[in-house]
């Protein structure tokens, strides 16, 4: 099928699958029902990112770019009142990610009383079972990394696709500070193509903005630059600026997707035979509910529940001397030594990263003190701590049903708050890191807490018993025969790393199983309608 012009409705043969969302979980699906041989579209409500020079201009961090959404904003309750925006794009928020992807350690698929708590929250399978798919997480994204440098990580059965490079500019005296404090430094794996003698595709250029960008020269490997372009060679038909506001369902089955033209508002149906959801930890809950699914679950209940987001803050440290190589990249440095083992609790684990980009700095920082804060940059770098938050059934996503966007969908209500244990660990992992700073020579250190839901997970969750988990094992919606969920919603933990890589996994895993069950046409058939619906002008009806 040609591409699409701006604005019009895909006819053709009916898809097999439908994928609602772009982002890491939905694009990791579509790979493998597209591998399969399987017809799959894609709905993505935002537009397609451009690439150039322009991605390096001090506006285009990911917060002051078009692509993050404040229209429907959500409305948060709790630690951080306020709003919280969306992006919008073709490959999700995966395209403005820092590109770390780190495997989620052996020890984050037990059940850890001291974090589950209450909340039965509980992996329907361990660690073995999904590593096979992390390795083709990792080459689909062509992850550059360095095997068996920390007790913490986990075994292996195959290496990184790429090597690591060694420390660069600011990451070296981290790197030799934590060293100098007894811990144990290791190489981030990223999902940045490096390039190598007679490699002519596009190859990170050292460039300080990665982590909060679009990649200018698309070295950063994430969904809209590593997946979703070979797939649409291959059959894959992708929809950007369709917004999906309604899955309807007849019985135990869904029977199409309402659809809207973000720019003009025109509504069209999309059909298929079976349904990916992967929307995104706070989307996906907000569409089941305004679709009314979660009436047909034995898990009712526990829909958009036990939201997590990790407990961060990053601590920068502010150097009397300009570092070297201070607008080189940075995110380089791992440190796992507090994450758990033993006796001692699972608190989460530090990572480097980019002082603030100028241009937010401008933006949030009110009036000439914007402008006299942005030389500092080059003086500073930081250490993010990523804590595991607790999973609670308090902290949720729902619908404010008084009102309706303009496609006629209730605004989500999030409501957050940590426990002191999640303080706890984020005060630990900061002092730690505030260590480690001044060992390399910060004048001073200080803390900013990271009020974004960048890394919610957990609002569908998998599990085994059926009453407090929305999703079975295979990440298939109980109650419903024909819809699975496949972003980071389905984790019954967060873990102390970055999820993007466990949520390309998950779908790898489950979007296999589902399109070698049978011949989905065959199961399609099970309870559909007798009269299969009709081929408009304009697409399914």
């Amino acid at each position: 099928m040609s591409p699409l012009r701006e604005g019009s409705v895909p006819t053709g043969p009916r898809p097999d699958v439908l994928v609602i969302g772009s982002g890491v979980g939905g694009a990791a699906a579509a790979h493998a029902l597209v591998e399969a041989g399987l017809r799959v579209w894609m709905l993505e409500r935002g537009p397609r990112v451009l690439r150039g020079p322009h991605n390096w201009a001090p506006d285009a961090v990911m917060e002051l770019s078009p692509y993050y959404a404040t229209e429907s904003p959500y409305v948060v309750r709790g630690d951080d009142r306020g709003l919280a925006g969306a992006f919008h794009c073709v490959g999700g928020p995966a395209v403005f990610y820092g590109g770390v992807a780190l495997r989620m350690r052996e020890s984050d698929f037990e059940s850890d009383g001291d974090v589950v708590g209450d909340s039965g929250a509980r992996w329907p399978h361990g660690y073995d079972e999904l590593e096979p798919y992390y390795v083709r997480a990792e080459n689909l994204l062509e992850v550059a990394g360095r095997e068996n440098q920390h007790r913490r990580d986990p075994w292996r059965s195959a290496p990184y696709p790429q090597p690591a490079i060694d420390p660069l500019g600011p990451s070296r005296p981290v790197w030799a500070a934590a060293e100098s404090l007894g811990l144990s430094p290791s190489l981030l794996p990223l999902a940045i193509r490096h390039g190598g003698v007679g490699d002519t595709r596009a190859s990170c250029t050292r460039c300080g903005t990665c982590d909060g960008y679009a990649c200018a020269v698309s070295a950063k490997r994430e969904p809209s630059t590593a997946i979703l372009p070979r797939l649409e060679k291959r059959g894959l038909v992708l929809i950007p600026d369709t917004v999906a506001t309604r899955l309807l369902r007849r019985g135990g089955r869904i029977v199409g997707v309402e659809c809207a033209h973000v720019p003009t508002g025109r509504r069209w149906i999309a059909r298929a035979d079976r349904y990916v959801l992967a929307a995104g930890a706070l989307a996906s809950p907000r569409l089941v509910l305004a679709s009314g699914l979660d009436a047909s679950s034995p898990a009712r209940d526990w829909v958009g529940r036990c939201l997590m987001r990790h407990c961060n803050a990053i601590v920068y440290g502010l150097f009397a001397e300009r570092l070297e190589g201070a607008r080189s990249f940075h995110k380089q440095v791992g440190i796992f030594d507090l994450y758990g083992g033993g006796s001692a609790p699972a608190l989460g684990g530090l990572q480097s990263i980019h002082p603030a980009p100028p241009g937010l700095v401008r933006a949030r920082v009110p009036g000439p003190l914007g402008a006299l804060a942005e030389p500092l940059a080059d003086h500073s770098t930081g250490l993010l701590a990523i804590a595991e938050d607790q999973p609670r059934r308090e902290n949720r996503v729902e619908l404010d049903l008084r009102r309706t966007d303009r496609f006629g969908v209730p605004p989500g209500v999030i409501t957050h708050r940590y426990t002191a244990r999640d303080l706890r660990a984020r005060r630990a992992l900061t002092g730690v890191a505030a260590r480690i700073l001044r060992e390399a020579g910060a004048a001073l250190t200080f803390r900013v807490r990271i009020l974004t839901f960048s890394h919610a997970v957990g609002t569908l969750r998998t599990g085994v018993d059926p009453r407090t988990s929305p999703l079975d094992p295979s990440c298939r919606f109980r109650g419903i025969e024909n819809l699975w969920v496949m972003d980071g919603s389905f984790m019954p933990r967060s873990g102390g790393v970055n999820p993007s890589l466990t949520i390309a996994a998950n779908a790898l895993k489950c979007a296999t199983a589902l399109a070698g069950a049978q011949s989905l046409r065959e199961v399609g058939a099970k309870g559909a309608p007798a009269k299969p619906p009709a081929v408009a002008a304009g697409g399914y009806r």
